[in-house]
């Protein structure tokens, strides 16, 4: 390559150096500013086989399809969720929680993405029992859930507020599943659950003939003093109409259940939450119209910024319509390009300028010479020699021819020139 071409390809110089700097900001804010949504996150849900963990294995499934691979971790349930969602040291994203066991000032690191279901507590006790009472079963083996859960928590709320303590009855730990089973066996008298409609346990006991479920009175007057439950009705026949099972009308109150979120989980991912809460549970159901739920509420926890956005206009607009991952890294792109714009403009004109004066400080550099030549022919005595001012002059002259300059600045080129013309004709005068 000559030098002439060398110098002509750097006439875009000021634009690569542009397209570099502005590449370089954009991958810092994308990359190191605002990381990609991780791969694999842990959701708590409760003991296999309850509501909380059949949701979380729909969760799973429709977060494989956009390539995040979801981590079931099963708890004895909301309190231990409480506890694993709070503490970062165990590491854990995403649970649910039961309404009325956390609120924002205790857990300012948790936010709620909405609630997803409700939660009735189920009071199933074994058929020999129906008509008697609830002092029919003091003394009796009854589960009121495991250590953690949040059925235990409530139950032994209730019972306080009726004046019974731990007492009355063999409270025993199990969960829904195991004391489903041994409540069918008659290995226990009675059992005490939180768990949605949903939850296979439920249907199985509705149906059974042996097991009755109990009515709760006063059912409004709970839910005056506790604002975080909901009056709800199983109808009768609901479990098995040929067997009408059960027989009447169940009043049971239900807190709702919320998605909650640690308030570092990546945005992108909770709207992945969102749309899968969508798919989960907006369907209807017993105990629930069609789109009542996921719902923006936020009984515990405050909301989510995404989660108020989402509940306002749905998932973000990439997202509808490309995969996730191209979603998420078209929008980080755009979410930066604005204020990148703002540096790239100024400094596209400003390159420009820079580029202009070095041309000029080139050509200005070329006229000093020339001055100097002048100016040290003009000191010379008549017939002293300037062969070395010529050599100098063939040098600058040269340099010049091989100088290129954008055509904006050809003219003091050009001018250049015609004055190293000038200066030679002078040298070349007979006597000098």
């Amino acid at each position: 390559m000559t030098v002439r071409d060398f110098a002509r390809a750097h006439r875009f110089s000021f634009l690569i150096i542009t397209a570099t700097f502005a590449m370089a900001v954009l991958w810092t804010a994308v990359v190191i500013l605002r990381p990609l949504p991780p791969r694999s996150v842990t959701m708590v849900t409760g003991p296999e086989g309850g509501a909380y963990y059949d949701f979380g294995i729909r969760y799973r499934e429709i977060l494989a399809r956009e390539g995040i691979d979801l981590h079931l971790q099963p708890t004895a349930g909301a309190l231990d969720n409480l506890k694993m969602l709070s503490d970062p040291r165990y590491g854990v994203s995403i649970g649910f929680l039961q309404g009325g066991t956390a609120n924002e000032k205790d857990y300012p690191a948790l936010e709620s993405l909405g609630t997803v279901a409700y939660e009735p507590l189920w009071f199933f006790y074994r058929s020999e029992f129906h008509g008697k009472g609830l002092e029919s079963l003091r003394g009796k083996r009854i589960s009121i859930g495991p250590e953690g859960s949040g059925a235990r928590a409530l139950t032994l709320e209730l019972l306080a507020r009726n004046g019974i303590d731990e007492n009355f009855a063999e409270l025993l730990a199990l969960s829904p599943r195991a004391a489903g089973e041994k409540l069918v066996r008659g290995e226990i008298e009675a059992a005490l659950m939180l768990t949605s409609w949903d939850s296979s346990v439920v249907r199985q006991l509705l149906a059974n003939s042996n097991v009755e479920l109990a009515s709760f009175p006063r059912a409004d007057a709970y839910v005056a003093l506790y604002p975080f439950l909901n009056k709800v009705i199983v109808p009768a026949g609901v479990g098995d109409m040929a067997k009408n099972r059960p027989p009447n009308d169940a009043v049971l109150f239900a807190p709702k259940a919320s998605l909650a979120v640690r308030n570092d989980l990546h945005p992108a991912i909770q709207y992945l939450l969102l749309d899968a809460a969508v798919q989960i549970h907006s369907g209807p159901g017993i105990f629930r119209k069609s789109g009542q739920f996921p719902a923006a509420e936020s009984i515990d926890l405050p909301l989510s910024e995404e989660a108020r956005q989402f509940y306002k206009t749905g998932r973000p607009f990439l997202q509808r319509y490309l995969p996730f991952w191209l979603a998420v890294f078209l929008g980080r792109l755009l979410l930066w390009l604005i204020p990148l714009i703002g540096i790239v403009i100024p400094l596209m004109r400003f390159v420009p300028a820079l580029y202009g004066w070095q041309v000029r400080r080139k050509i200005y550099r070329l006229y000093g010479e020339l001055r100097f030549i002048e100016h040290a022919l003009d000191e010379r005595n008549q017939g002293q020699g300037v062969s070395d001012l010529v050599e100098q002059l063939n040098r600058l002259e040269e340099r010049a021819d091989d100088l290129y300059v954008p055509v904006l600045y050809a003219e003091m080129l050009y001018i250049l020139r015609v004055q190293i013309t000038l200066v030679r004709g002078r040298l070349e005068r007979p006597g000098m």
